[in-house]
């Protein structure tokens, strides 16, 4: 089901979207449900690695374990390199 919305777009930005719409080959339109839901998807994701960042701070916070930025570096380079090298294990840092 489809609903209706009005948007009030300045003359230049109006004429923007037309000229980008036709380049693309695209209705006025279309170009513009494709923009918006471009953008839904991408605040969509940005959501997402919020709420994995979040808790993967709560698990370092309550358990203290975290993975040293050098083993995690030589990790992703030899993974970069084609390698499959065993993951990094988290521990505890110590003082």
């Amino acid at each position: 089901m489809s609903t209706t919305t009005t948007i009030r777009l300045p003359e230049e930005l109006k004429a923007r979207i037309a000229s980008a719409a036709e380049r693309a080959g695209k209705t006025t339109h279309s170009f513009i449900l494709e923009a918006i839901t471009e953008k839904a998807e991408i605040e969509e994701q940005r959501a997402g690695f919020d709420a994995e960042a979040d808790a993967r701070f709560t698990k370092i916070v309550a358990t203290g374990k975290t993975i040293p930025w050098s083993e995690m570096r030589q990790y992703l380079e030899a993974r970069l390199a084609g390698q499959q090298p065993p993951r990094p294990v988290a521990k505890k840092k110590r003082d």
